[in-house]
């Protein structure tokens, strides 16, 4: 996920390799890696021979002493191997090679997954920490704010309406940084969970979002999407179930074996390195299935299904790839447009409050329109600070859709 570094942030960067590291989902798809190639391993030691060793020893003689005791022993040495004349070891070695390539597709995207979950879970927590600050300010003003219509009201130029309704919102800005302080906490919690640490809400982040790296250029090649792990992951399993059913295929066909034997025997441990003790046998099979109750046709059914859902799903997910692309792309633009609006708004706002207030104070302005005016400056400045996490956001969601960064 070397795209985290497009966002520019250093601490973001080791937070992302702290949860490769730590994280438990992540190690486990890790194991499922090292299991499926075990089994492709596997699958290809079929097509090699079985060498054997054996080794006996037995001993007779008469009850009572009736007859001579006698001993014998034996050393043997067998080697057996399938010919793989219709392709039904191979083609189980490719099944088993395709899905191990599989699940390293699937390690890979669960390893771009963490990255995004850990850069939202951070930017997430940097924007309840810029929330806080707008609600603390809030409640700042809102407490210069009654102290001047408490002094107002005992000059007589103030009702006592005026001082309920500034002490209802500041109670009320105060049950909202409440609120927002509790969010920020939780943040942080779900931060820690994804980096494997205890969530303690201990951790330590920026004040301020990290700047929204490039939109990528027009004209990107298609072709990118082919390097999405969950592309390749859908597209090895159909490599495996083609596979798979030409293993099955070939399971209804005769197998050859070929099968030798070198043995001696012996009445004495020092006999059987003896030449004349030694023989040896050789020979060939030949198995063909007649009737096994349907077993064999069934299984090129199942296979035969298995490898249709496997198409389909690969349809599915290159449909499912270029719908989050476009997606993504258009709600960039989007994004970015609603930036400028909110700027604007929250800039104007905020100077309309200036005036209100000041306005309030020379007693040519009611105090209702006066935090009518700042509940709409801080709307504005709150909604600026969400859709800039988002378009963060967006650009990761981007990465994600690309399978990696747009220079690479």
């Amino acid at each position: 996920a070397g795209w985290i570094e497009s966002f520019n942030d250093p601490a973001l960067t080791a937070l992302v390799m702290e949860a490769q590291t730590n994280n438990r989902d992540l190690a486990a798809a890790a194991a499922n890696v090292d299991r499926s190639w075990a089994l492709a391993r596997q699958a290809g030691a079929n097509l090699g021979a079985d060498i054997s060793l054996s080794r006996t020893a037995s001993q007779t003689g008469g009850i009572g002493g009736s007859q001579p005791t006698s001993n014998s022993f034996g050393l043997g040495l067998q080697v057996s191997w399938e010919a793989d004349v219709w392709g039904r070891l191979r083609s189980g070695e490719r099944g088993a090679v395709a899905s191990a390539q599989a699940a390293e597709a699937d390690f890979r995207s669960a390893q771009q997954s963490l990255a995004a979950a850990t850069a939202k879970a951070y930017f997430s927590a940097i924007e309840a920490i810029i929330q806080a600050g707008i609600v603390r300010e809030t409640v700042e003003i809102l407490e210069e704010t009654l102290r001047i219509v408490n002094a107002k009201y005992d000059n007589g130029l103030a009702s006592a309406q005026d001082v309920s309704l500034a002490r209802s919102d500041l109670a009320t800005a105060r049950e909202s940084l409440a609120t927002i302080e509790g969010s920020q906490r939780d943040a942080v919690r779900a931060l820690e969970a994804l980096l494997g640490r205890y969530p303690g809400a201990e951790l330590e982040v920026r004040d301020s979002l990290p700047e929204v790296p490039p939109a990528p250029p027009a004209g990107l090649p298609s072709e990118l999407l082919e390097r999405r792990p969950d592309i390749v992951a859908a597209e090895r399993r159909v490599a495996a179930a083609f596979n798979a059913t030409n293993q099955a295929r070939a399971a209804r066909l005769p197998t050859i074996g070929l099968t030798g034997n070198l043995g001696s025997a012996s009445d004495s441990l020092s006999g059987l390195l003896e030449s004349s003790n030694a023989a040896w046998t050789a020979g060939a099979n030949l198995l063909a299935p007649i009737f096994d109750g349907g077993r064999r046709r069934e299984a090129i059914e199942i296979a035969t299904a298995d490898q249709e859902q496997a198409l389909a799903a690969y349809g599915q997910a290159a449909i499912s790839a270029f719908s989050e692309l476009e997606t993504n792309l258009d709600q960039g633009v989007v994004l970015q447009q609603r930036i400028v609006e909110l700027r604007e708004a929250a800039s104007e706002a905020q100077n309309a409050f200036r005036i209100a207030k000041l306005r309030y104070e020379e007693g040519e302005e009611e105090l209702l329109n006066v935090l009518t005016i700042q509940q709409r400056a801080i709307g504005s400045t709150s909604s600026l600070s969400s859709v800039e996490r988002l378009l963060l956001e967006q650009r990761v969601n981007l990465n994600l859709a690309l399978g990696g960064s747009w220079d690479d």
